[in-house]
């Protein structure tokens, strides 16, 4: 059975990049969301045990879907992928229950290597 998993950037270009950079061999139905509302619905509709979550969105930001997540109590593995790298970012993300974060521009061998570590693929 494929793996819902939610690509949330605002930019297109990200969403697309961001996919490329999965594994080939990993069988996913992606769903993709521009913003953190997206998000959330898409959670909510099951269609996220693993999101790819960029932290600078209009309407709703990373941050806040992370906080909304936890509140609910986070049943979703969520990656960061963000170009924001700065440490205080990077603390606040993971202690809002974050389980990685990915710099952008994302690394295909980065993006298997934290699925793989974490028993994804």
């Amino acid at each position: 059975m494929a793996t819902p998993i939610t690509i949330v950037d605002d930019s297109a270009m990200s969403r697309k990049l961001m996919i490329r950079a999965l594994p080939p061999e990993w069988d996913i139905e992606i769903t993709q969301a521009a913003n953190g509302k997206e998000a959330l619905d898409a959670y909510h509709a099951g269609k996220a045990d693993v999101m790819f979550l960029d932290l600078t969105m209009p309407v709703m930001d990373g941050y806040e879907v992370l906080e909304t997540l936890k509140k609910e109590g986070l049943n979703t593995f969520v990656i960061v992928v963000s170009a924001d790298i700065q440490p205080k970012a990077q603390e606040r993300v993971m202690s809002l229950g974050a389980m990685a974060f990915i710099k952008k521009p994302v690394n295909t061998d980065e993006v298997s290597r934290i699925l793989k570590e974490f028993g994804i693929i």
